[in-house]
């Protein structure tokens, strides 16, 4: 699907605009989600761009596009102006702009929107139904203030001290980060749910609020079960490899020419994945009859399904398992691209590239929405290509800025 064929900014959110003041990975994935679906979400970046527009992969035409993938991909649906905050002119166009807004996010570190003299109070002031939402390593002191708070925070940072490494890899190893950025994209995705709460709250009372959003506290919320289990008996859990601690089968296993997944923990399940190995017979053993057997003895239920699963192709296993078995192929990249789903699902979006590059396919917009659909409509923009127009709206000419 190209991105023009999606039929324009016309999502649940079309009526909200959002100032978005955020640059890398975790705040802009926030505000693509809002921009899907339909928010009108300004840019605002200093003269030099977002930091992340240098990032590959690069396109041909440089000089007609000043961003690479790694910007296009969480950047579509937005426009983008250019002010400098750090110049009181600017600023006070800033604040203009906020008395027109619905949101305002950033995830700049601590204090740095307070020294600018734009803090939320200072906002707020302008704007009563003004929502801030701030994302940042380890949150913001109004919220509760860490002894990290001044700390600068990467995804692998948050990902570490939040307890996804440590959960993540070989057993037997000190863990491994996940390969999606998780520790920038679940923290980016709890605040667009808090800025629509807080929204929907706003247009009840008339009153904006506060959102913070620490990206420690959001890998933590996805590892939830190192908390329980440790709180009732003092288990630590560790890395465990591509199964799970408790059911079985429920693990990846190689094939003769790639991978799949199998999940069959529930009796049932086990006995149509025994039907399809053509070994009757493990439902009935005492070593794999029940889920408790099966937990117990995991390394023969493991190489059991290892032994047929290494004797047939990725295509084969999965065709005799196929609505019957939770399965699965390891996909990569290569492997989605082909894969009718994506497509129908409109999960791969092409969007035309300024300057003589070609189109670029971006994931598309997960949430699927039948009477105000979401969707990418608009390509990602070049560095303050919509500074005259927005000002134009608000109200402000080339020169008043200036």
């Amino acid at each position: 699907m190209s991105a023009q064929a999606s039929g324009g900014r016309n999502g649940p959110l079309r009526d909200v605009r959002i100032l978005d003041c955020t640059q890398a990975l975790a705040g802009p994935f926030c505000t693509m989600l809002l921009a899907d679906l339909g928010a009108d979400v300004i840019k605002v970046e200093p003269p030099r761009g977002d930091m992340a527009r240098v990032l590959g992969p690069r396109p041909k035409d440089t000089k007609g596009c000043d961003y690479g993938g790694y910007f296009a991909s969480i950047n579509r649906n937005k426009r983008s102006i250019v002010l400098d905050l750090k110049e009181e002119g600017d600023r006070d166009v800033f604040l203009t702009l906020v008395e027109s807004a619905d949101a305002v996010v950033e995830n700049a570190r601590v204090g740095v929107m307070d020294r600018l003299g734009l803090s939320y109070e200072a906002l707020r002031a302008r704007n009563e139904r003004l929502v801030y939402v701030a994302i940042r390593g380890f949150g913001d002191p109004r919220t509760g203030a860490s002894p990290y708070a001044a700390w600068p925070a990467f995804d692998i940072v948050a990902q570490s001290m939040g307890g996804m490494v440590g959960l993540t890899g070989p057993r037997g190893t000190a863990g491994m980060p996940a390969g999606a950025s998780v520790g920038d994209l679940f923290p980016g995705t709890l605040a667009a749910l808090g800025l629509v709460s807080a929204l929907l709250a706003a247009r009840s009372s008339g009153r904006g609020q506060f959102v913070d959003v620490a990206m420690y506290d959001a890998v933590l919320s996805l590892c939830e079960n190192i908390v329980y289990k440790y709180a009732a008996d003092g288990t630590i859990e560790r890395p465990k490899g591509q199964g799970h601690p408790v059911l079985c089968p429920f693990d990846v296993y190689e094939t003769s020419d790639g991978a799949v997944a199998i999940a069959a923990p529930a009796d049932p399940q086990w006995r149509m994945l025994c039907d399809a190995m053509e070994r009757e017979d493990l439902a009935e053993d005492d070593r794999s009859k029940d889920v408790f057997a099966r937990h117990a003895n995991r390394d023969f239920v493991n190489e059991t399904i290892l032994a047929w699963t290494r004797a047939h192709t990725r295509g084969e296993v999965v065709d005799a398992l196929a609505g019957r078995v939770p399965v699965g192929p390891v996909q990569n990249a290569e492997d989605i691209f082909r894969d009718p789903h994506a497509h129908i699902r409109e999960m791969l979006v092409e969007v035309e590239q300024p300057g003589s590059n070609p189109p670029l396919t971006l994931a598309g917009a997960p949430i699927k929405l039948t009477e105000t659909p979401s969707g990418v409509y608009r390509r990602p923009p070049l560095v303050g290509e919509h500074t005259i127009e927005v000002l134009a709206e608000a109200g402000i000419t080339r020169e008043e800025k200036s």
